[in-house]
C-alpha cells in the first residue's frame, strides 16, 4: 500500500491530508515531514502601500506583523492565501493559481497607486521588477525566511523502505530541499504543481513525476488522489 509523505508546514499539511482523505476515503497512510519552517524576519517596517502581493499565506502574516491596514487590497496566489487575507480583514483577490497567473491578474487589472510585494528569501518569478516593467509602482519587502529542517526519522524510514511513496510537492523550494535532503529507496511518485517545480526533481530517479493539471489546490489533490489510486 503506498503512504502519502507531505512536506508542507504542518498547518497546510493537515488541511492537505484532510482534503485527500475526503475525496478518498479516512484513514489515507500518511507522514507528515515538513521540509522547512518559516522564520519572520525581525525589526522589519514596511513603507506605505495602496495593495499588497503576496504569493503565499506567509506574506498575508508578514502583513499583519508589520501593520498593514485591515481594508487594504491584497492581491493573493491562490485561493488558500486569499482565504487567509479575508480573514486578516484584507480585501482580497484570488489569482487562483501561482506566480504567472499572479502577474497576469494584475497586468489585466493594472492597479494604480504603490504595491507592495511581502515575500520571502527564497523567491522566483522577479514578481517586482515584471511588475515595474508592466509600468506599474512596485517595491518588495522580504519578510520570512524559508529554512530547511531535517526529515523526521518516520519520513526517513520510509522512503529507506520498500513500500511505495506518493509525493506532493508544491513549490521549487520545497522541492530543492528535499532533493538535498534524503536518501531514498523505496518506489517513489512525485505529484508536481507545476513544471518548475518537477524541474527540480528531474534528476532525483523517482519512479514517476506528474504535473497537477493547475497549479493550485484541488489539482494538487485530484492529482495526488489519482496517484495514490495507480500505485495502490
Amino acid at each position: 500500500m503506498a503512504t502519502l509523505l507531505i512536506t508542507r508546514p504542518e498547518a497546510a499539511a493537515r488541511r492537505f491530508l484532510s482534503a485527500v482523505e475526503g475525496e478518498m476515503r479516512p484513514g489515507v497512510r500518511a507522514v507528515l515531514s515538513p521540509v522547512m519552517r518559516i522564520v519572520p524576519i525581525p525589526d522589519l517596517s514596511a513603507p506605505a502601500c495602496d495593495a499588497l502581493v503576496v504569493t503565499s499565506e506567509n506574506g498575508v502574516s508578514a502583513a499583519r506583523a508589520l501593520g498593514v491596514p485591515a481594508g487594504t487590497r491584497c492581491y493573493c496566489v491562490g485561493d488558500q492565501s486569499a482565504l487567509t487575507a479575508r480573514a486578516a480583514g484584507y480585501d482580497a483577490i484570488s489569482a487562483g493559481g501561482d506566480a504567472e497567473t499572479l502577474l497576469a491578474l494584475l497586468a489585466k487589472e493594472r492597479p494604480t497607486g504603490r504595491l507592495l510585494h511581502l515575500r520571502g528569501e527564497h523567491a522566483r518569478g522577479a514578481v517586482v521588477s515584471r511588475l515595474r516593467s508592466m509600468g506599474l509602482e512596485a517595491q518588495e519587502v522580504i519578510a520570512y525566511r524559508q529554512e530547511p529542517i531535517p526529515l523526521t526519522d518516520a519520513a526517513q524510514k520510509l522512503l529507506a523502505g520498500n513500500d511505495p511513496v506518493v509525493l506532493p510537492l508544491f513549490s521549487p523550494r520545497s522541492a530543492s530541499i528535499f532533493v538535498k535532503a534524503v536518501d531514498i529507496r523505496a518506489p517513489l511518485h512525485i505529484v508536481a504543481m507545476s513544471h518548475a517545480v518537477a524541474a527540480e526533481v528531474a534528476d532525483l530517479g523517482a519512479d514517476t513525476v506528474v504535473v497537477a493539471d493547475r497549479p493550485d489546490g484541488p489539482a494538487m489533490i485530484a492529482a495526488t488522489c489519482r496517484r495514490l489510486d495507480a500505485v495502490d
